[in-house]
């Protein structure tokens, strides 16, 4: 009885939207984060055309995709994240489709009937009020105030809330965009972009490169274009342009570094849009126009790393691709080491040494917070069924980078330098996993050489928990100064004999990590007058020194620490604060009036992570 009533629903799967065969057919793959059947039917290219409509923010859009049916499959199934989808046409011809229950993390799967020989499926759809990929501001939220703005991060899995799409790392697909945007404004996007404005707003991009979902990317608003050489540039809004243009002066150089050690760029333009401060990460390697935070802006290059980290995901991430969210590493680790050889040919071994150190403390953070025991301490993370953005911590980036610094030190840089190059060269445009990635260094690094293999800890450091003991660190010579000079304050010092006229952030970084937790008033008091650190316009150490505060009870940097928290989108800076206010119950209601007064100012993953601290999750 049983197999006649499949007999009976499989021949009606084309009639009806509603059976309960389409919807067993668009289940998650939990391993990949996924509704979609990519390997049996495979996107390869996007038709995008779209209507930007601020006034009810949302985006009214048609995705025609091209697709190759390598299996004969019956259905092709997307990832949706809260979108209303209108038609659905295969070859032209409206056919009925189903959506499938909402997951609040994954979405909904989208199962559309195909036949043997179709190969272009259209979606009329609109994006909705939970978008999580879009932040829509208005002007007194953007740095100009002049007009709205909107910007997408679709990194990890948020891609199929602003289209329908097969939304994992493991695929690529080219893309054509037709936008029509309000007049007034610029659109720019991870393809080839505009330089001037459009008076009707009308802009259309390609992306003949093929890249993984994650990577589509888009803003619009109050946005110009200043170039820095002859291929690249900055985009931002007009009151921010020229000081932009000047701290990244140095990309040129950077990408200089970056070809000698990953090969030639392969993606035309390397431009960077300096987004409004709401951004909630440091960047983001979209091709062609890495969106970064403002709070780099400091006014003396000394932040600039961040951009040099996202121009060397152009070889890691995006030229060669983890396969999955549990090799995240291959994306973050290589290239962290990759922003710290960009880093030491352009600013010396004294400047990178604070570099490695500061994120060795990051990780040593991490795995306090985790325990060295913790699963999520190994490079090979587990991610099946959870949120893959619970994977972006301090591990990947920095655990991954200081593994491959332990390889070229023991296998030395030139060597290791080949085998780097390679690595990119052969692999790329092609998905990568942990495995095939060590097999891969089998061959060209270690050349078979299993006891070398095994006396560098290698599948300890990538498939084991916690720091093996052959971890290399670096003990930065302008950080003995500094340490130096913040014990003799401690000590009863006073503030004004510490020279720190030729400090960098960096070592500002490590005086106000290293003092002591909590610090005496008069201590505090003595800080402020003499280094004006409350209201400082440097990000970096406006967190550290407001985490000194409320450790500290130094109250008279509140209101300026209030009126960073509600500035400042980035999670970097607003997680730790909000963590340090929560361990106190004077604190805990302060934390919560201040998110209260500054959400509708965070990008919308950015709240929920806070909400997340402020319920002690």
């Amino acid at each position: 009885m049983r197999l006649m009533i499949c007999s009976v629903l499989l021949m009606m799967a084309f009639a009806s939207c509603k059976t309960k065969v389409q919807d067993k057919e668009a289940v998650l793959n939990t391993e990949m984060h996924t509704f979609s059947n990519y390997e049996q039917v495979t996107c390869k290219h996007l038709d995008w055309k779209a209507i930007v409509d601020f006034d009810h923010k949302r985006i009214r859009g048609q995705a025609t995709w091209s697709f190759e049916n390598k299996s004969k499959a019956q259905h092709i199934h997307f990832d949706t994240y809260a979108l209303g989808i209108k038609q659905v046409k295969v070859n032209g011809k409206v056919v009925t489709y189903n959506l499938g229950k909402f997951d609040p993390v994954y979405g909904s799967g989208l199962s559309i009937p195909i036949g043997e020989n179709d190969s272009i499926v259209s979606i009329e759809y609109q994006t909705g009020p939970t978008a999580i990929a879009l932040q829509w501001l208005t002007p007194e939220q953007t740095a100009g105030k002049v007009l709205p703005y909107l910007f997408t991060q679709c990194e990890s899995i948020f891609a199929r809330s602003l289209l329908p799409c097969q939304d994992v790392p493991a695929i690529r697909i080219t893309y054509n965009a037709d936008l029509q945007v309000p007049k007034g404004m610029m659109a720019v996007m991870s393809a080839k972009n505009p330089t001037e404005r459009n008076p009707q707003g009308l802009y259309h991009f390609e992306m003949e490169v093929p890249i993984p979902s994650y990577l589509i990317a888009l803003a619009v608003g109050d946005i110009s274009y200043k170039a820095i050489d002859e291929r690249s540039g900055v985009y931002t809004e007009p009151c921010m342009l020229d000081k932009a243009a000047w701290e990244l002066s140095d990309i040129p150089a950077m990408m200089k570094a970056a070809e000698a050690l990953g090969g030639p760029y392969k993606w035309g333009k390397y431009d960077v849009l300096i987004a409004p401060p709401s951004f909630p990460i440091g960047g983001m390697e979209n091709p062609r126009l890495t969106f970064a935070t403002p709070t780099i802006i400091a006014g003396d290059k000394s932040l600039v790393s961040l951009i040099a980290h996202e121009m060397a995901h152009s070889w890691s991430g995006n030229l060669v691709t983890n396969a999955t969210w549990n090799d995240i590493w291959l994306n973050e680790g290589y290239t962290t080491y990759f922003e710290r050889r960009i880093m030491e040919s352009i600013s010396g071994t004294s400047y990178n040494d604070m570099l490695w150190e500061l994120g060795y403390q990051d990780m040593e953070s991490d795995f306090k917070d985790f325990g060295m025991k913790s699963p999520d301490t190994r490079l090979r993370v587990e991610l099946k069924g959870r949120n893959p953005g619970e994977g972006f911590t301090n591990i990947p980036y920095e655990k991954g980078a200081v593994f491959l610094r332990m390889l070229e030190e023991n296998t030395g840089r030139e060597k290791f330098d080949k085998y780097l190059n390679d690595y990119f060269q052969s692999n790329a445009f092609t998905p990568m996993t942990t495995k095939k990635c060590l097999e891969y260094m089998d061959e060209h690094l270690f050349n078979h050489d299993e006891a070398l293999r095994k006396k560098l800890k290698v599948d300890e450091w990538v498939y084991e928990p916690g720091l093996p003991d052959n971890c290399p660190h670096t003990n930065p010579a302008r950080f003995v100064a500094v340490d130096s000079a913040r014990m003799a304050f401690e000590k009863g010092g006073m503030a004004k004999a510490i020279q720190t006229t030729a400090w960098s952030t960096h070592e500002w970084l490590q005086f106000l990590r290293k003092i002591s937790h909590p610090l005496p008033a008069d201590k505090m008091k003595d800080l402020d007058n003499a280094f004006k650190l409350t209201g400082t316009g440097n990000s970096e150490i406006a967190d550290e020194w407001y985490k000194l505060c409320i450790a500290s009870g130094y109250e008279t940097a509140y209101p300026a620490m209030e009126k960073f928290l509600a500035s400042v989108g980035r999670q970097k800076f607003l997680e730790p604060l909000y963590g340090e206010m929560m361990k106190s119950e004077k604190g805990k209601g302060m934390a919560k009036t201040i998110f209260s007064n500054s959400r509708s100012n965070y990008h919308p993953i950015t709240a929920l992570k806070i909400e997340k601290i402020l319920k002690g999750k």
